[in-house]
């Protein structure tokens, strides 16, 4: 089983949005990669997720049983989305790449 993995060789490849680094029954993670100006265009998750923004600058929104938060992210936040809350990024002013940390492994 892989143990190390490298997130600047997929940041490089821009052909798709999602790059996964691991899978394994309790997790899976991945390299979320948003160019500026762009719509991010996914769904709510039936598993519970971790972003850590690693590059670039954007907005947050989750919508949550309490409410609607909206917040300005960059490099070094962590955002928490538990499972089936929906949530995107918006207002994409530099590119952005995100580490995303799904528990359980993600399902599709």
């Amino acid at each position: 089983m892989q143990r190390f993995f490298s997130t600047t060789d997929l940041a490089q490849q821009k052909s798709t949005r999602y790059h996964e680094l691991l899978r394994i029954p309790t997790m899976s993670a991945g390299l979320y990669l948003l160019p500026a100006d762009s719509a991010d265009t996914q769904s709510p998750h039936a598993e519970d997720e971790i972003y850590y923004v690693l590059r670039g600058k954007a907005h947050f929104r989750v919508i949550t049983p309490e409410g609607e938060q909206d917040r300005e992210v960059s490099p070094g936040d962590t955002l928490l989305v538990l499972a089936h809350e929906e949530h995107l990024f918006h207002s994409i002013t530099e590119d952005l790449e995100v580490l995303v940390v799904f528990a359980p492994a993600e399902t599709g």
